[in-house]
């Protein structure tokens, strides 16, 4: 991954969308339906959770096409965002919030979500496609394992949930395996790259992408009645949350930006994970929910304010249509 020096932005609505948008909305999505599964324990009304993740569709919704546009003016576009660390992160998560946002409407519209579901698939499918033509064709320096691959190749995990959400068991329990496979395989290269270099301040935030795994393969088990599974992913993401909290001045040295990001999905998919396991899970569930949404909205506050006001796009070298 590199970053390249920004790059005059043409006239013409959203030709410059950042992908560093996306990170913080998967966030908000994913804690919306955490909220969905905790809602009650707090005492908080349904309706007001579903009011929540209906105005966080029509966010997503905007910020989706808002990339298509840029993609559409030139869709070369595209392999120069994965390209960019931020770029890679941010496509990725756009990809998981549209899988997200059919979690959100399946209870609703089952028949329009299982049309949104194939097209989230492909587009997933397809970005996986791209990846891996961007990493054979990148220089050797930039083919680096990174926090930022679960969200693409571990996020099948995401896509299995949605399919499970509308009754495609088999393709979810299909989607289980190969996410949880590719999870073990990123954190193992990961962990060895750990041992033998030291992270840099500023990509530290990006760390917190390990957790995200444990919760969405977590949450999908416990979907498939695979409860062992279950357990020990709830049991592993205690362990590295706790890691991550205990390590939480070290991963934040570098001060606010927009990798933070990061930090928002992880804690989003952890707590649901806990709250569906319930029982003994229960609470750290409920406490997670309440720390995670402490974290996401500052966050995606912060970050969707830089984009209304153009700095993102600039702060993240994002690519020009």
């Amino acid at each position: 991954m590199a970053f390249k020096y920004p790059k005059p932005t043409p006239k013409g609505l959203w030709r410059r969308t950042p992908p560093a948008i996306f990170p913080p909305i998967l966030g908000a999505l994913g804690m919306g339906l955490a909220w969905r599964w905790g809602a009650a324990s707090f005492g908080v009304p349904g309706e007001a959770v579903e009011t929540l993740l209906g105005a966080l569709t029509l966010l997503a919704t905007f910020a989706l096409v808002a990339y298509a546009v840029k993609l559409l003016r030139r869709p070369a576009v595209l392999f120069e965002d994965l390209r960019i660390l931020p770029g890679y992160a941010g496509v990725s998560a756009a990809v998981l919030c549209l899988e997200q946002l059919i979690s959100v409407m399946a209870p609703y519209a089952p028949l329009e979500a299982r049309g949104v579901f194939w097209l989230a698939l492909a587009l997933h499918l397809g970005l996986l496609a791209s990846l891996v033509w961007v990493f054979f064709t990148a220089p050797g320096v930039q083919r680096r394992v990174t926090p930022a691959w679960h969200l693409p190749w571990s996020g099948l995990g995401v896509a299995g949930l949605a399919a499970q959400h509308l009754g495609l068991s088999g393709l979810a329990t299909v989607l289980f395996w190969a996410a949880l496979a590719l999870s073990m395989m990123i954190w193992a290269a990961a962990a060895e790259q750990f041992r033998r270099e030291r992270v840099p301040a500023a990509l530290r935030p990006l760390m917190a992408i390990h957790l995200a795994p444990m919760g969405y393969v977590g949450a999908l088990a416990w979907e498939l009645q695979m409860s062992g599974l279950g357990h020990a992913l709830a049991a592993v993401a205690v362990v590295v949350a706790l890691v991550m909290i205990v390590s939480a001045r070290w991963l934040l040295e570098a001060g606010f930006s927009p990798l933070w990001g990061a930090l928002t999905y992880p804690a989003a998919s952890t707590a649901g994970l806990w709250l569906m396991a319930a029982g003994r899970w229960h609470l750290a569930g409920g406490l997670m929910l309440v720390l995670g949404t402490l974290i996401t909205v500052p966050i995606a506050f912060m970050i969707l304010r830089d984009w209304a006001a153009g700095r993102l796009a600039i702060k993240t070298n994002a690519a020009v249509a």
